[in-house]
């Protein structure tokens, strides 16, 4: 671990951020690749993965980006969070507003509950675009740290950027899974069913790239910056995440799963970074 950190530190942290989300990529089409060897995805397992999924971005949440934020935050006492209240307020309204525009289906829910505008759109199309919306904040967050890193900010590290990376590519891993299995599922084909399931991360590196040159052009914004990333991704879990690990009879299983989820994201932003 300690040659991929000196690795990240030795190169550009744009492309860093690029190679970093390409991982957390993989991950997905790793996930969405079970759908190869396997027709069906077990409910219990599944809804524990999406646990484990609120967990991670949780931890994520606080750990790598709203702590970090707060420490490199000028001013004392209330003045040191402002930054923090107005990143944090901004990018869950941000999210908010993706959802309420971006047509899309959560998993696990109906055709007839889908949600943003309406449009003819297939079923396929609306699953890859709701896990785009986990995605978005999550690549954003990624490249925020890794140009908060470089730019010798206290609080950041490459180690945590690779930790946060490393959290985050574990589960993607069941969101991969989460969009090419129901559509196989539903008649699709193989390919076709993991091709959407992978695609649904391609946002990541390009949501990385651009939180990383923005926090090096505009370092001052970098506190707002790591704030905005940790508001989106609290509103997917409780918009999102929560919700489809709460459908089926398996919600104990997904609470766990959760509480998992935290903990090892926590273990490796402490540990890396």
């Amino acid at each position: 671990m300690d040659n991929i950190i000196n690795y990240f530190e030795s190169i550009d942290p744009i492309l860093a951020a690029f190679l970093a989300t390409l991982f957390t990529w993989g991950l997905t089409a790793l996930g969405a690749s079970l759908v190869f060897f396997f027709n069906n995805m077990n409910r219990a397992f599944f809804d524990g993965m999406l646990g484990f999924t609120g967990g991670v971005m949780v931890a994520a949440s606080f750990w790598s980006l709203l702590a970090p934020g707060i420490e490199m935050s000028p001013g004392e006492g209330f003045v040191k969070v402002i930054p923090a209240v107005v990143g944090f307020a901004t990018g869950a309204l941000f999210l908010f507003g993706l959802d309420k525009i971006l047509p899309h289906l959560h998993v696990n829910f109906k055709m007839s509950e889908k949600e943003g505008i309406k449009t003819p759109w297939h079923k396929s199309t609306l699953l890859t675009l709701a896990i785009t919306l986990h995605n978005i904040p999550e690549g954003l967050a990624v490249g925020v740290l890794f140009g908060a890193a470089a730019a010798g900010f206290d609080g950041a590290t490459i180690g945590g950027a690779v930790a946060l990376a490393l959290g985050i590519g574990l589960q993607n891993f069941p969101e991969g899974l989460a969009v090419s299995m129901p559509l196989r599922r539903q008649g699709l084909s193989t390919w076709r069913s993991f091709n959407f399931g992978q695609l649904s991360a391609a946002v990541e590196p390009v949501a990385a790239v651009l939180g990383a040159w923005a926090v090096l052009t505009f370092e001052p914004i970098l506190p707002y910056a790591l704030s905005f990333a940790a508001g989106a991704m609290i509103f997917v879990v409780v918009e999102e995440v929560i919700p489809e690990s709460q459908q089926d009879r398996f919600t104990d299983i997904a609470t766990m799963g959760f509480i998992g989820g935290f903990i090892i994201m926590m273990t490796l932003d402490v540990g890396l970074g």
